[in-house]
Parts: structure tokens; C-alpha cells; sequence
């Protein structure tokens, strides 16, 4: 039976995504039994992120500062742009480190089931940044999803009147699938983008 106190911290950890309760349990008492070398540290860390918190006004993004480090860093080419769904998208890509642009976080996807219209989103934000020029490509980086597709379809007609490319992310076969085990949209999508072997 544990305290009030260490009871609440294992049910805040457990709301966290990928966290069930025993995880947390587990993740409780390793901070417990390390209170010095990984309680101290965690706690200092979350003090000081939610201390500078900030959502950047450019792009969306999450980061400890306005403009994100992302939108302020002069070496990212401002003729690009990649529009992703969530920032967890945003971070994905960007740890790839293999697209140089700079990014648009929607803050989700269209969704009748749920919902979501484009007003919920900050598509407006979007093309009022590509109506201002300098962007010279636009990748829509949406989910390979229904919602996901239907968003970036719906983009891609809000923003056919600017001069500027827009592609989109490549889906299909991933590196290491076997053809067995993938379902038939997957397979599908693979056969329509096809290639000429090199």
C-alpha cells in the first residue's frame, strides 16, 4: 500500500501515452529507489521546460522558445515547407535531419466522425504563409490514413492557386516488410507508385 502522494505520481504517469499502471508502478519505484540520480534530475527538468514553455507563432511547434529553434535557425531553407499533422509528426521528421525546410503543425486532421473542420485547424495560418511567397515547395506530410489523405487533399485545393509545388510524402512497401503480413491498402498504394528498377 503506498501514500496518498506516491500513489497520485503512479496514476499521473499512468495518463501518460505508452505508460499503463504497472508500467508506472515500475517507473515509480525506480525513481524511488533513485531519488539522487534520477528523481532530482527528472524533477529539475520538468520544472525548467514548464517554466519556458511555449507554442512557436510561425509553426506550431513546442518548444522552450517563440520563435521554435526550428523557425529561428538561418540555415534551414525558408523556400520549403513540410505540413505535418501533430508536432510529434514535426519531431519525427526532423530527427531524420534529412529535410532541410521548415515545418507548419495543422494541430490535427480533418475528421467528420470527430468533428474536425478546418477551422479547428490552422489552415488559415498555412495559407496566409505560402499567400506571403518565398515558399517555393510544399510537402504535405499528412498520415497515411483516410482523415489523413482527406486533409491533405483538402490542402492541396486551398493552395493550387500559389505558385508553388506541392508533393507529398511517399507510402508504400516499408524497408524490411514482407509482402504476407501487409494489409491490402498498404500493397495497394505500393502497386499505384511503382517505379522503373534503377
Amino acid at each position: 500500500m503506498a501514500s496518498p502522494e506516491i500513489d497520485a505520481l503512479t496514476q499521473a504517469l499512468a495518463r501518460l501515452p505508452g505508460l499503463g499502471p504497472r508500467s508506472a508502478r515500475r517507473a515509480v519505484l525506480h525513481l524511488l529507489k533513485r531519488r539522487e540520480a534520477a528523481m532530482a534530475p527528472l524533477l529539475r527538468a520538468l520544472e525548467a521546460v514548464a517554466d519556458k514553455l511555449a507554442t512557436c507563432a510561425v509553426c506550431g511547434n513546442v518548444d522552450t522558445s517563440d520563435p521554435c529553434s526550428i523557425c529561428a535557425d538561418p540555415r534551414r531553407d525558408a523556400r520549403m515547407l513540410c505540413v505535418v499533422e501533430e508536432v510529434a509528426d514535426l519531431w519525427a521528421l526532423d530527427r531524420t535531419r534529412l529535410f532541410p525546410g521548415r515545418f507548419h503543425v495543422l494541430g490535427g486532421r480533418l475528421s467528420a466522425l470527430e468533428g474536425v473542420r478546418p477551422e479547428d485547424l490552422s489552415v488559415d495560418m498555412l495559407v496566409g504563409r505560402i499567400g506571403r511567397g518565398g515558399i517555393d515547395e510544399v510537402v504535405l506530410a499528412m498520415n497515411a490514413t483516410l482523415e489523413g489523405q482527406t486533409t491533405a487533399h483538402y490542402l492541396a485545393e486551398r493552395i493550387e492557386r500559389f505558385p508553388v509545388r506541392v508533393t507529398q510524402l511517399a507510402h508504400g512497401l516499408p524497408v524490411g516488410g514482407e509482402l504476407d503480413y501487409l494489409d491490402e491498402g498498404t500493397l495497394a498504394q505500393a502497386l499505384r507508385a511503382r517505379r522503373p528498377v534503377a
